[in-house]
């Protein structure tokens, strides 16, 4: 159990021009409305939104990951709009977002300012429930625990995402007070994050996702997380090699000199069990800057959501639906 390893859990989830397109999707007989539009960021990066669903009803917004675009989201953005206003967005350097050429342009505070663009326009004034996915959860964590939007999130689920400034706390805890067993699971996370010292090379990694990875990416999606089939992506390559930029510009500034934030709305952590990225070790100690935190355990790899989209989606609602987030209590 990841409660004996890990100790005792707590108990339990702008200026903008923009143009609409909108399109009909049929989930279980339901007819979703799907719609599309742009928002300018605030340094005029151009943004692709898109939502689905009655926008009288209770909004989700979601927050893709590294190196996908809001399309990761489709079948669970499907599923949650049969009872939810649900908006997602491609992060500046996927999709059809811009993709600025500067590595400062992808800092943490940049990104956080994005969100709250795309909810200004997209749900102008009202509260929200968040949840990101990978790089889409490390950014959301800024959201979640300062800046404009933190009083308007109702509640926040994280997906294979911790906070940077929470990881360099964590950080600095085991190289403070070394243990064999906090040395062991600084080691366990080094090793399943060996690509990011890849990614802070000048060119190899570029390059190879123009020459190899990103003509791959299918196979090797479906060799380490079972992914038997998954959606194409025009921009697949493109967004691996921009996306590098989000790691340039924050894992080694945030670890360095990492900050404290406190979440004021519920949390809910999702740790896949087969995750290959991201270890549980780096949610340790979490209680003390989130003080309605939840963790959830489920079968599954650091993609769940192309793999079981349906599971995510019930975790998802397990937060915007108060009675079952008391029930779970």
């Amino acid at each position: 159990m990841l409660a004996a390893d890990m100790g005792r859990w707590p108990t339990i989830v702008a200026d903008a021009r923009h143009t609409n397109t909108e399109q009909e999707h049929t989930v279980t007989d339901t007819p979703i409305t799907h719609r599309m539009s742009r928002v300018t960021a605030s340094d005029g990066v151009q943004l692709h939104a898109v939502a689905w669903g009655d926008d009288q009803k209770t909004p989700v917004v979601l927050v893709h990951g590294y190196p996908d675009a809001h399309t990761v989201w489709t079948d669970i953005a499907h599923d949650l709009a049969r009872d939810h206003y649900v908006v997602a967005y491609d992060v500046r350097g996927a999709g059809a977002s811009d993709r600025p050429s500067r590595i400062r342009a992808y800092r943490m505070e940049q990104l956080a300012s994005d969100l709250a663009h795309v909810v200004d326009q997209m749900l102008p004034g009202r509260s929200f429930h968040l949840a990101g996915h990978d790089w889409g959860a490390i950014q959301s964590w800024e959201s979640v625990t300062q800046g404009a939007l933190k009083d308007r999130i109702l509640s926040y689920t994280a997906i294979s995402g911790p906070s940077l400034d929470h990881a360099g706390q964590w950080l600095r805890s085991q190289l403070r007070r070394p243990s064999l067993s906090g040395l062991k699971k600084l080691g366990n996370q080094l090793a399943h994050s060996w690509y990011i010292g890849l990614f802070h090379l000048p060119v190899a990694a570029p390059l190879a996702w123009e020459t190899l990875v990103g003509r791959y990416w299918p196979d090797i999606l479906k060799r380490i997380e079972g992914v038997e089939e998954s959606r194409p992506s025009p921009t697949r390559t493109r967004d691996g090699m921009d996306g590098i930029r989000l790691y340039r510009a924050n894992i080694l500034p945030r670890l360095l000199r990492a900050e404290t934030g406190f979440a004021s709305c519920p949390v809910q952590v999702v740790l896949p069990r087969q995750d290959h990225f991201v270890r549980p070790q780096l949610m340790e100690g979490m209680e003390r800057w989130v003080p309605e935190l939840s963790f959830q355990e489920v079968d599954g790899g650091h993609w769940l959501l192309l793999t079981h989209p349906a599971v995510v989606a019930d975790t998802i609602r397990r937060m915007t639906q108060p009675e079952r987030r008391k029930a779970a209590a």
